[in-house]
């Protein structure tokens, strides 16, 4: 499995990447493994307010659905609008081209909770 080391991880499988003042998140390269090929990919609404831990989103794939948990806390500023026509950009590319939303949030050094990919790994 790949899971980059500049990344955080949740122990429900979503990444996040800090980008300036905004976290980008998707699923783990283990979920999209796991979950199979993606037909559907439901992320929050922008503007909504999203809480760590909570669901945030859908993705189903051939085999089955699996719900998306915000992995901090804060506001959806954006979606990843390619998902709509091509969900298996999560398949192909989940740290990159597939990535599912970006959130405001309420406080950045809340990723540093987060688990680093050696952390993450032991856990799977």
């Amino acid at each position: 499995m790949n899971h980059p080391s500049d990344l955080k991880y949740a122990s429900t499988h979503e990444w996040v990447r800090i980008e300036g003042d905004l976290v980008v998140t998707g699923i783990s390269d283990h979920a999209q493994d796991a979950l199979g090929d993606l037909v559907y990919v439901e992320a929050p609404e922008v503007g909504k307010h999203i809480t760590a831990g909570e669901q945030s989103g859908v993705v189903e794939s051939v085999k089955t659905a699996s719900d998306i948990h915000a992995p901090v806390s804060g506001v959806v500023v954006e979606v990843n609008p390619d998902l709509e026509d091509d969900p298996d950009f999560v398949n192909d590319a989940p740290y990159s081209k597939g990535w599912i939303y970006k959130i405001k949030p309420d406080n950045i050094a809340d990723v540093e909770a987060l688990l680093s990919s050696e952390q993450y790994e032991a856990g799977l």
